[in-house]
């Protein structure tokens, strides 16, 4: 997994903010910093709700990008709504992280750099809806289950600061 760290990963497909496409018409696809936020999901036996972007075969976690003026915890709370399709109790805080790991260059050549808040979160129905927009697939896994898979890089870190041993 070190060599795909320092890797830029390419994404098909996802929909982009209102913000970010002004950013862009500015900037073109020079480099941008962009905060971020992410959820680590559990269920009651302790599986991993994780997700497949379109265009992207590395299972992740639910998030994605602050809206101007957003505060984090809206934020994932609003992730989490708008790619299930429920809410959900956000419990805490797990850490933020950066670097090399949450790189992203897109097909048409933006690149971004992202900083993300990682927080622990409960869903309040086991019925979601997934976004089909974003998501391709969604799944929960053991941890054990999850050391087999091929994941983004920032995955097993996230995960081992919330305590999940995979």
């Amino acid at each position: 997994m070190t060599s795909k760290i320092a890797q830029d990963r390419t994404l098909e497909h996802m929909p982009v903010s209102p913000y970010l496409k002004s950013l862009r018409e500015r900037v073109g696809s020079d480099l941008l910093l962009l905060p971020a936020v992410s959820a680590v999901i559990c269920n009651d036996v302790g599986d991993v709700l994780l997700a497949l972007s379109h265009g992207d075969d590395q299972w992740g976690l639910i998030g994605g990008g602050l809206e101007p003026g957003e505060e984090p915890i809206s934020a994932i709370a609003r992730e989490i709504r708008e790619e299930l399709g429920v809410e959900a109790e956000v419990e805490q805080i797990i850490g933020a992280y950066g670097g090399a790991g949450m790189f992203i260059t897109y097909p048409n050549g933006d690149r971004c750099a992202y900083v993300t808040t990682a927080y622990a979160c409960r869903l309040l129905s086991d019925a979601f809806t997934l976004e089909e927009d974003e998501l391709r697939e969604v799944a929960w896994f053991t941890p054990a289950d999850i050391s087999r898979l091929d994941t983004q890089p920032y995955v097993p870190r996230i995960l081992a600061d919330a305590g999940i041993t995979i």
